[in-house]
Order: C-alpha cells, then sequence, then structure tokens
C-alpha cells in the first residue's frame, strides 16, 4: 500500500495573519492594488473568511497601521528627553520607509489609531518627563506635526510615474523669472531617488529639520517660555 505524503496543516486564519499578510502584499504590490479578494487568494481562503477578522477595507487599513507602527521600538532607558524623542522619531521614519504606503495610509485615516495614539503619548510623556511644560509640549506636538510619525507632508508631493525634472534643469526663462529658486537649485546636493523634491537627501531633510525644532524646543524650555501673551494655545 502506497502511503500517500503528509500534507503540513495550513496555519489558523487569525486577525494578526490577516493583518501581516496584508502588510506584505501592501508592500509586494502597493496599496492600490490591494482588496479583500487579493488578499483571500495571497492566504488561500475564500474572501468571506476575512471578514470573521476584519469587517471591511477601512478596519483592514486600520489594522495595517497598527501593525506598521507597532514596529516602532522604543528608545534605550536612560536616553535624554531630546535624544530620546530624536531616536523615537527616526525609528517611526525607518518604520514608515520599510513600508513605502504607510504614510499615505495613515494620512487617509479619519482618526488615530490606538498604536498611533499610544507613540503619540510616548512622545508627549518624554517632553512632560524632561521637565517641558504642557504648554511648550502642546506647541512642540504642533510644530512637530506628522513628522511624529516619521514623515512629512512636503509642498509638492512627488507625482508618481516618471521621475520630475530637477530645478537644475530649469530653462533659462524659469531661471530667470525665478533667480533664487534656480540659485539653490544649482547649489544643492542632488538625490535622484528623493520624495522630497528637487533630488534633496530626504534622510538629511529631515533630521536638519527635525535638530532645528528639538534644538528650538530645548532654548524654550530652558528660558521657562509660556505661551501667555504670545497667542492663545490651540
Amino acid at each position: 500500500m502506497t502511503r500517500q505524503p503528509e500534507t503540513v496543516p495550513r496555519a489558523p486564519l487569525s486577525r494578526e495573519r490577516v493583518l501581516r499578510a496584508a502588510v506584505a502584499l501592501a508592500d509586494s504590490i502597493g496599496i492600490e492594488a490591494l482588496s479583500m479578494r487579493r488578499l483571500a487568494q495571497e492566504l488561500g481562503v475564500v474572501p468571506m473568511a476575512l471578514y470573521k477578522h476584519v469587517a471591511h477595507k477601512e478596519e483592514l487599513l486600520d489594522g495595517m497601521v497598527e501593525t506598521v507602527v507597532g514596529e516602532i521600538p522604543p528608545p534605550a532607558p536612560g536616553t535624554g528627553w531630546r535624544g530620546a524623542v530624536r531616536l523615537r522619531i527616526l525609528s517611526a521614519r525607518a518604520a514608515l520607509l520599510g513600508h513605502p504606503w504607510a504614510a499615505q495610509v495613515i494620512r487617509s485615516r479619519t482618526g488615530p489609531t490606538p498604536a498611533v495614539l499610544a507613540h503619540m503619548d510616548a512622545v508627549i510623556g518624554t517632553f512632560r518627563a524632561g521637565g517641558l511644560s504642557v504648554d511648550l509640549t502642546h506647541h512642540a506636538m504642533h510644530a512637530l506635526g506628522s513628522r511624529v510619525l516619521g514623515f512629512t507632508q512636503e509642498v509638492f508631493d512627488a507625482a508618481p510615474g516618471p521621475a520630475p525634472r530637477p530645478p537644475a534643469a530649469l530653462p533659462p526663462e524659469a531661471a530667470a523669472a525665478y533667480p533664487h529658486v534656480a540659485e539653490l537649485a544649482l547649489a544643492a546636493a542632488h538625490d535622484g531617488d528623493s520624495v522630497v523634491g528637487g533630488g534633496c537627501d530626504d534622510q538629511f531633510e529631515f533630521e536638519f529639520a527635525l535638530d532645528l525644532l528639538l534644538g528650538g524646543f530645548e532654548r524654550l524650555h530652558r528660558q521657562g517660555w509660556t505661551s501667555a501673551g504670545g497667542g492663545a494655545a490651540g
């Protein structure tokens, strides 16, 4: 009697497995191509099986955000507040760079997910543990904006498709009309894979602005700064 080859039992479907598969699939095919049907095919199940774990596409996207933000490690204990905030934000950036679609999905959410709230709470807590007032912390979070989660909204996002022409290639009439833009474009070091715009080094520009902000917060903290008399908080 010929023995039939043993089959390895498939791992049971769970919410975590669904979300991790969705993240991996979005990494592979892009967020626009991700669908419940395509995900079901990837997992080898019928689409209805997914709905036991995520009620609809929006809940799936929320869960994917939770999964990615959950990858952000905390800074090492004993790090000063400025270094701890910097490390946490750069860790968030590293996590999002590993999933190029994640920033787009985070921007599309109508409200923060629990993991995003936990991340923000940790950043706020680090400021407060460092002695910054609630007032200064409030304005610091406004100033950081989406940078807290490792990405920024640029004046002009890079459009999909062929790479835009770098500013250094401005035609002579445009360079004459906008001399300061042309001057900066010619002077800057460029990175062809940049999404910041103008071919600039994304990581350098992100860290440059982050360090300026953190340095400003530290200076204001030492000065005992308060927004009283400088405009209402909000």
